[in-house]
């Protein structure tokens, strides 16, 4: 399949999309927690992200949302300026877009059992300033912008290594870093876990390169050369960025350093390779509905999972199934396993239900 038309659906897009958004709804009931609390296996790790220096599969789901963002901008942008839409309309548009993701994403953060609170770590916060720097260089040539995100992987490692601020002159140790510094001044606070609101710099990066890849999908480049392309560049981008980590900059996805956004990003570029080559190349679509479903109301089914399920869903439904539970004498790893289960199916038929009376939220 050749994707020409900015009207025809990309599956795998949709799938990727809906692939991240499934992952972090089984997180967000508590799946994996459980599991892991049942078994102790150590293969469940790569569900949680890692403590500092080191990659596990849960530290690319977050790339992963602002790569996949990155490319279906570029298939929205194709089609809005094929349809005449001007650049300032578009642009309006844009501004309007980021403005809701920022407000959601303090929104999300922002009610605390201590009062209110202002935080700019949540990925809605980090996405709306990435995907405004994708937009403003959507225009240019891909060389340009490929130099464009690599200056800022440049910008991030002199920011870190040689501001040299008393108490923050340590540019990968946690608590230490220039990042923790930037808080201090934005928020007046330090993330307790080590994430910082600065990443949205480097990981603008991510968005940018999913742009890019989405462009070329819509190309008139033959369906082999473009997962070459996205092949190749995945290849490159996970040598040097693990190179990297064995020699001068450590792989830290909490503080996203160059040498992470590098192989996370390496990884996307990958993954979206292989997505596309299966489904939309190969033509295998068999059960992708169910991740669909959930990936076309990502936006509603991450803020609900995000504030109502965490303030109040999750611990409703949670009595329920353990009350009924608990009069079969059921063991409590069955019942927090079934009501996370539970959880998960009725998030996903709430999708459904949207996906079936074609009510979609986007901003």
């Amino acid at each position: 399949m050749t994707l020409t038309d900015p009207n025809q659906r990309l599956l795998s897009l949709d799938f990727y999309r809906g692939f991240i958004m499934v992952l972090l709804a089984l997180e967000a009931a508590g799946l994996y927690d459980h599991l892991y609390d049942i078994t102790g296996s150590p293969m469940l790790l790569q569900f949680f992200h890692h403590p500092w220096n080191g990659l596990r599969f849960w530290d690319l789901i977050q790339p992963g949302f602002m790569f996949i963002a990155g490319t279906a901008m570029a298939l929205s942008l194709t089609k809005q300026y094929a349809g005449g839409v001007s650049w300032n309309e578009s642009f309006i548009k844009m501004l309007k877009r980021c403005a809701w993701l920022f407000f959601w994403g303090v929104l999300d953060y922002a009610v605390r059992p201590s009062g209110l609170s202002f935080e700019l770590w949540d990925v809605l916060t980090q996405l709306s300033f990435t995907l405004l720097v994708a937009f403003l260089v959507f225009r240019w040539s891909a060389g340009s912008q490929i130099i464009l995100s690599l200056s800022l992987l440049i910008l991030t490692e002199v920011l870190y290594r040689f501001t040299g601020i008393a108490g923050f002159d340590q540019p990968f140790t946690d608590q230490h870093n220039f990042g923790n510094y930037m808080d201090l001044v934005l928020m007046n606070k330090i993330n307790g876990d080590g994430w910082v609101a600065i990443n949205c710099l480097p990981t603008a990066a991510h968005t940018i390169w999913g742009s890019l890849a989405g462009k070329l999908l819509l190309s008139n480049a033959e369906a082999i050369k473009k997962i070459k392309v996205l092949t190749i560049a995945g290849l490159v981008a996970l040598v040097v960025g693990y190179a990297m980590n064995y020699s001068v900059t450590p792989i830290i996805k909490r503080i996203a350093t160059s040498s992470f956004t590098l192989t996370s990003g390496g990884w996307c570029l990958l993954g979206l390779a292989l997505c596309y080559w299966w489904i939309d190349v190969k033509d295998h679509r068999n059960y992708l509905k169910f991740f669909t479903i959930v990936g076309m109301n990502s936006l509603f089914i991450y803020l609900f999972f995000e504030i109502v399920g965490h303030r109040w869903f999750n611990g409703y439904i949670g009595a329920i199934v353990g009350g009924l539970l608990d009069k079969l004498a059921t063991p409590l790893s069955f019942v927090e396993i079934f009501t996370a289960l539970t959880i998960f199916g009725l998030e996903w038929g709430m999708c459904y239900f949207l996906y079936k009376r074609r009510i979609f939220f986007r901003v």
